[in-house]
Order: C-alpha cells, then structure tokens, then sequence
C-alpha cells in the first residue's frame, strides 16, 4: 500500500482525495494533508472524518515536517502554479515521487530548477495531463496512429473559454501572470500538451501575439459598470452584473474560499474588470515542431460557448473534431468541462476519396471523462497503455515551455527557440506514428470535394517512399 500526502486542499484537490479515500482504499493511503491556509486544513479535516479518522493537517511551514514524520511514497501537488518547483523540489529531494497538478510550473527558471532537481534525485514526477484521457482526445490520437490521414503536415486549434469559465480566470489569483504564468500556461498547457502528444513531437520555435482585449475598464464602461468594486461581494452594481459571482449560492466556494477569507486575505471573487489583471484573454501562436508540422493555435476567454475546433491536414486527408464541454466555475459544484455530444463530431476526409463522419468516442465525469481513467491508472498503477499518455516531468516541461516562450514573444515580438530556455531535456517517450514515407495508393474514378460538393475526378496519384 503506497502513502499520500496532499499539499494544497483548494478545489483541485478533492479529486485525488476523494480517490484516495474512496476508489482505492485498498491500495492507496492518505497520511497528512498541508495548506498555507488554516481554515480550509481544518475544513477538510472534518469533512473527511468519517473516511479518514486522525488525518493531520500542516500549515506550509511544517511542509519538511510533514514529509519526516510520515515518510511518503508520494506527494500529490496542488498548491497555486507559481509555488509548484518549490514543493515538487523538496518532496524529490526527501526521496518522495510527486503528481502534480498542471501546469508543472510558471516560468523557465523553476522549469530548470525541477528538471536539474529530478535528474539528480533520480525520482519521479508525474504530471497529470488528463485530457489525454478523455476518450474523445484518445480517439485522435488512435486516428493519427492508424495512418489515415498519413503524416501531419499543419494544425489549426482553436479553444473558446465562455463568459463563464473564462471569465473564473480574471477572478482569482490566475489573473497575475506571477501567480499562474497568465493563459498561455496555466490554460494552454492542457492543449499544447495534447499537440505534443498526438504528434509525438516536440515544439521547436513559437511565436505569439496576444491582448487583454475584453476583461478591461472600457468593457466595463459598455456594460454600464464604471462603478464597480473591488470585488462581487458586496459591489454596488452587482444586480445589472452578468459577471457577478455570488459565493454564497455555491457551498463548496462558500465553505473554501468566503469562510476562510480571515485566514490569508485570499479574495476569490476579484472584479474581472479591474486594472490589477495583468494577463491576456486573447492569444493566437504559431509553432513549429521538430516533426516539421506547424501549430496555429488562439485560445479567446470570452466567447459564447466552450470547448473546441482541431484540424489536422496530414499527407493522406484531412481530420477535423469539433468538441463541445459544459460550462462551469471552478469549484461551484457543476462537473467540470463534461463532454457534451450535441455539436461534438469528427470527419475525416480522405484525399481524393468521399468524406465520413465518425462515431465518437464518449466518457462520463470531468474534463471529458478523463479524470476518472486517469486516476484509475495513476492508483491501480497500470503499465500497458499504447498511447503513452501517463506523462513524466520531460513531458510537463515542453507542454508549459511552449506557453513560456509565447508569453516571451508576447512581450518582445521575436520568434523564440524552444531549446534555448530550458537545458538537460531529453525526448520524451511518445509512440510511434506515420512519418510520411509510406506509399499512397492511386484511385481510380476518385471524387474530391471542390466547394462543398462531391465532383468526379480522375487524379493520377502514386507516392512511393524514398529508396
């Protein structure tokens, strides 16, 4: 039976707790939690009594205590982003494993630091990237195993955060780029570790523009809501607000954040137009990858629905999946980005040959289904896996490293080299996929689709691979 220790009891950390102390019992123990914040260490004290008699709380100055007196296997991260090298580095250097909530970390000197600290401690952190998981992300990369569209050549991505979930970001501590490393990282590294991952390849350049265009004084002022306050609580013009939040309606937001205000001054409820945002909430990037396939990629935090449109034009045709998530507040008690299958679909569209929709690949529970596989494979410790998606701390540093080099390029307007910002990182394990050096069959009597019409043609192709 493997120990745990959580440091970090937000939101983020109910679900390894209670998987630890529901799902895997048997296999899994939950020693001592820590938090910066003493109300919310003796909120889950109580509220996991019954399932966890005697468990012990530390504040983060205990943090090295903590890890003598109770010798864990393992320590589960969740603090805040910016903090994450620096308990990720004294659990590897106690001789622990880490799983760490993504991002791994903000900026490329903690990216060094957990890198050199890994390499030299010989232990392992593990990132947990669990929209690989979500059957719907797992079909793409099954697809782009198989070879049918042949080798990916270009991908156009585009996220939409809603003026809901997007709009959480400019409320709470993601909204300093210091704290979180601003959307290219905290949010993006979902996405260009899913890039990274279904080309299995690496990013080689990037280059980025990006603004806070919406979540500004002059939106506020289009809203009638120049008067605005610090804060939703108790704000003035919160009743002709359609981004007021009430942290009272929501028990877990409540009971986390509003009643443990006292503790750390820590406000979750932030204006979302005030002048102390120093992110952006528009980021459009290109990247290439040593592949040779080039990324385009935005992410929009104000949109009017959630999820997303990826495309990939590959030497054989062409995959396109639409996907579709449920709005939802951090922590406000809705299941967080559950798949929804009104909208969602994948085509494929084959060179030469007629189009055709497939049936897609369908999970129940957060983040698209992922969650619950993931932590299925991280507990019941599962080996076999074709698609590689458990992901190590090589794999966390290129996924954040492509976010930390757009935010670079946002600020001084030049293409950054990946491999200039983070040194000692080897390729990570990916499987094997089509390198473009397969034969394509002619078609005889083949269609092709020419403004949105099936037409006849009659295209002679034959590539064969290089001797």
């Amino acid at each position: 039976m493997k120990k745990y220790v959580v440091v970090g009891v937000g939101g983020r950390s109910r679900m390894f707790l209670d998987a630890l102390l529901e799902r895997f019992v048997d296999s899994s123990k939950l020693a001592a939690i820590c938090d910066k914040n003493q109300g919310r260490i003796e909120l889950v004290i109580k509220e996991y009594a019954s399932k966890c008699p005697g468990l012990v709380g530390y504040s983060d100055e205990q943090f090295d205590k903590m890890l003598k007196e109770h010798n864990p296997d393992t320590v589960i991260v969740c603090t805040k982003d910016s903090e994450h090298d620096n308990y990720i580095c004294r659990s590897l250097e106690a001789g622990c494993d880490v799983i760490t909530e993504k991002p791994m970390t903000t900026d490329e000197v903690k990216c060094q630091r957990i890198v050199d600290t890994a390499k030299k401690t010989g232990k392992n952190v593990r990132v947990t990237f669990n929209y690989r998981y979500a059957p719907s992300r797992t079909q793409i990369k099954d697809l782009l195993m198989s070879g049918v569209i042949g080798k990916v050549l270009s991908i156009d991505f585009q996220w939409c955060l809603d003026t809901n979930h997007g709009t959480d970001y400019f409320r709470r501590w993601h909204r300093n780029k210091v704290n979180s490393g601003g959307l290219m990282v905290h949010k993006a590294t979902h996405h260009f570790d899913l890039v990274n991952w279904w080309l299995s390849s690496t990013p080689s350049t990037v280059f980025a523009e990006g603004d806070r265009v919406f979540y500004n004084s002059r939106q506020a002022k289009c809203y009638g809501l120049e008067e605005h306050a610090e804060r939703c609580h108790n704000c003035q013009v919160s009743d002709k607000c359609n981004f007021y939040l009430d942290m009272s309606a929501h028990e877990s937001i409540k009971n986390l954040y509003l009643d443990c205000e006292e503790y750390d001054g820590y406000l979750r409820d932030k204006c979302v137009f005030s002048d102390e945002i120093d992110i952006e909430d528009t980021m459009n990037v290109i990247v290439r990858y040593k592949s040779g396939t080039i990324l385009s990629y935005s992410l929009n935090a104000f949109t009017s629905w959630e999820g997303y449109r990826v495309v990939f034009n590959g030497t054989k045709g062409r995959l396109e999946q639409e996907c579709h998530e449920s709005s939802y507040i951090n922590s406000g008690g809705k299941v967080e980005g559950a798949f929804e299958a009104e909208g969602s679909t994948i085509k494929v569209y084959p060179h030469f040959k007629t189009p055709y929709e497939v049936e897609m690949w369908t999970g129940e529970g957060s983040h698209g289904g992922g969650d619950v596989i993931m932590l299925k494979e991280i507990f019941d410790n599962q080996q076999d896996d074709k698609y590689l998606r458990a992901a190590d701390y090589v794999q966390g540093a290129y996924s954040i490293l492509v976010g930390i080099a757009a935010n670079k390029s946002m600020a001084t307007g030049k293409k950054i080299r990946v491999d200039d910002i983070v040194s000692g990182l080897s390729e990570p394990k990916f499987p094997a996929m089509p390198d473009g050096t397969e034969s394509i069959e002619y078609v005889k009597d083949a269609t092709r689709s020419c403004g949105g019409v099936l037409m006849e043609a009659n295209i002679p192709l034959k590539i064969d691979a290089p001797e």
